[in-house]
Parts: C-alpha cells; sequence; structure tokens
C-alpha cells in the first residue's frame, strides 16, 4: 500500500511539475511575440514592456492560443503592418521553441 501511495505522489508531483513548465514556456511565448509584435508596430521601450505584459494577459481569456494570436493580429492590423494570420501564427511556434531553450538554458 505504501508503494501505490508512493507512486501516486510522485504521479501527482511530475504533473504539477508539467504544468508549472508548460505555464512558464507559454508566458515567455507570449512574451517573445509581443516583442516581435512590439518591433512591427515601432513601439518605444516602455510602450514594448507594455505591450509585452498585455499579450501575456491576453492568454488568460480562454484556453487555447486563439485569444493571443487574435490580440496581436488585430493590434498589428490595427497599425497598418503587412501581416497575415498565417504569419502570427509561424512566429507563435517559432516563440514557443525559444521560449522552451530559454528555459531549459535557464536564460
Amino acid at each position: 500500500m505504501t508503494d501505490f501511495k508512493d507512486r501516486q505522489r510522485g504521479e501527482e508531483a511530475k504533473y504539477a511539475l508539467d504544468e508549472e513548465t508548460a505555464f512558464k514556456v507559454a508566458a515567455r511565448r507570449n512574451r517573445l511575440l509581443g516583442e516581435w509584435a512590439a518591433d512591427l508596430m515601432n513601439l518605444t521601450a516602455e510602450e514594448t514592456d507594455s505591450y509585452k505584459k498585455a499579450v501575456v494577459q491576453a492568454d488568460f481569456e480562454e484556453a487555447g492560443d486563439e485569444d493571443v494570436i487574435r490580440k496581436v493580429l488585430g493590434d498589428v492590423t490595427a497599425a497598418s503592418c503587412d501581416v497575415d494570420e498565417s504569419t502570427v501564427r509561424a512566429k507563435l511556434a517559432e516563440c514557443e521553441i525559444e521560449a522552451r531553450r530559454q528555459l531549459i538554458e535557464g536564460a
């Protein structure tokens, strides 16, 4: 019985760690995407910092990535940047790879 409880606690700890890691990757990915979009919109350094935070916050609106894509696409379109949805989605995927790399390296 003790072995089963130990195994169960181990699985719960692993699940918690996996969820925490996924959250950190998503937040870092969204900041990187926000930085990319801010650069396209020629925002100042202060505006860029604020915008990156807004993109991270947008991810809490609904499950999945659609809320982030909708925000960034809407903002860059409003700023008259020539960017379409597929470009934003591709950049999001690229930012996720970079976010994972940074998290692994401890950057």
